[in-house]
């Protein structure tokens, strides 16, 4: 655990020091660390599990099991292209496979520099519109492999 994170993870884990041993929620405390943090750092279990009662065995359960935690920091642009079953039956891969050509990085990774980390997401409730990337808190629909270059110019 590096020495930058503990003051925003001491901080993140303070509401569940007042949570019974017998209730503690997991993924509710490690969504509060990546919140702060940006993820969880996998130095941090040990000490996660200690506030909430349970066996670090529990913690990192929970955290592999979820794709929505990161253990490791994000670049500063999270996009994230949506896997659902209308954007894929849309051409969402291909919109996947243009981003991941245009940023040179595969899914999961963070492009040096780390200016961009790509991620799929089970779905965007966006269907109407499919398929859908999201760029940081940005949703953009009907988007095409021709769009990804302009897509993305604002965020470089």
């Amino acid at each position: 655990m590096t020495t930058r994170h503990r003051p925003k993870l001491d901080e993140a884990l303070e509401p569940c020091r007042s949570v019974p041993p017998a209730r503690p929620n997991i993924l509710k405390t490690l969504l509060a660390v990546q919140s702060a943090l940006g993820h969880v750092p996998t130095s941090a279990i040990p000490q996660i599990a200690q506030v909430l009662g349970v066996t670090d065995a529990q913690v990192a359960g929970v955290l592999s099991y979820y794709s929505d935690l990161r253990t490791q920091s994000p670049g500063r642009h999270l996009i994230r292209v949506c896997m659902g079953e209308s954007c894929m039956a849309n051409h969402g891969g291909p919109v996947l496979r243009a981003i991941q050509d245009h940023v040179c990085v595969a899914v999961g990774d963070t492009t040096p520099g780390g200016r961009f980390t790509v991620e799929q997401m089970s779905c965007a409730g966006n269907c109407a519109v499919s398929p859908t990337v999201m760029i940081d808190e940005d949703l953009c629909g009907r988007v095409t492999p021709s769009d990804v270059p302009s897509l993305l110019e604002p965020y470089r």
